[in-house]
């Protein structure tokens, strides 16, 4: 069988692709996720969440929620409330029933199908928006970052954690012979979707360096952008504060008050 070209010809494409992508991978989303990292996806979620500053009494939006995992560590820490947004329905599907086992529990979780590049969020709205695993898959990067500022108040928090080319020669070899060999394998096996693990690998080949995405923060109105990079340079946490405002939203949208935003599943 060939291998697939994940060159797109329009951001448009790339965005279709991949929420279509999501949609099929849903379902086994969680344990692939678990198998590829051998466990420590989870403690990185965590990491993110001390990282972003969320304590108690915080509203944090998580884009790009998936299955929920970030937007429980969230609650977990003791955010108030907790809004998760992604565009596939199918995810949210999966995230709510997570939601329903944890009922009872302090501070609410609300799930909407949201595109990240046109948050549905009035400015300055979280005192904390954080994504996990998102920004390779974005058409547009500056545009996705400017929106996860737009939406954070002052004196707030943005971080994400990415999936990044490791730094040190002799991992990087392995990181390569892993997730360009092994990982499809394991997909392929799991869910059956060799497709889109083969899509994984190269997201993160051509995707920025945690260098380069701290100047990317930066430009987008975040001050003391700064990154960790964990698993010999595999992962990456990136954090910056919004001091002052200085990114001005230039879409339109109708916005819906966080509270009363409830889950819509397709």
């Amino acid at each position: 069988m060939p291998v697939r070209d994940f060159r797109f010809d329009t951001p448009q494409h790339k965005s279709s692709y991949v929420q279509e992508m999501f949609s099929r991978i849903a379902p086994r989303y969680d344990l692939m996720n678990r198998l590829m990292t051998f466990g420590r996806d989870q403690s990185w979620r965590k990491r993110l969440i001390r990282h972003a500053g969320v304590s108690k009494n915080a509203l944090v939006l998580d884009i790009a929620t998936g299955t929920g995992d970030i937007a429980l560590s969230a609650r977990a820490a003791g955010a108030r409330g907790v809004i998760g947004a992604d565009f596939s329905g199918e995810m949210l599907a999966y995230a709510q029933r997570k939601i329903q086992k944890e009922k009872g529990r302090s501070g609410y979780i609300h799930l909407a199908v949201a595109d990240g590049l046109k948050l549905p969020f009035p400015d300055e709205t979280f005192d904390a928006v954080v994504t996990g695993f998102s920004l390779r898959n974005v058409a547009h990067l500056d545009a996705f970052l400017r929106e996860m500022v737009r939406v954070t108040k002052q004196g707030g928090k943005v971080a994400s954690l990415e999936i990044t080319r490791p730094r040190h020669p002799w991992f990087r070899q392995f990181f390569a012979w892993y997730f360009g060999k092994i990982v499809p394998r394991i997909g392929a096996l799991v869910s059956g979707q060799k497709d889109a693990y083969s899509y994984l690998p190269h997201s993160v080949a051509i995707f920025v360096t945690p260098e380069e995405l701290r100047v990317r923060l930066e430009d987008a109105g975040l001050h003391h952008a700064r990154f960790e990079t964990l698993m010999f340079g595999s992962v990456s946490i990136h954090t910056g504060a919004k001091i002052r405002a200085t990114v001005t939203s230039r879409i339109t949208t109708t916005s819906t008050p966080p509270n009363t935003i409830s889950a819509r599943m397709r």
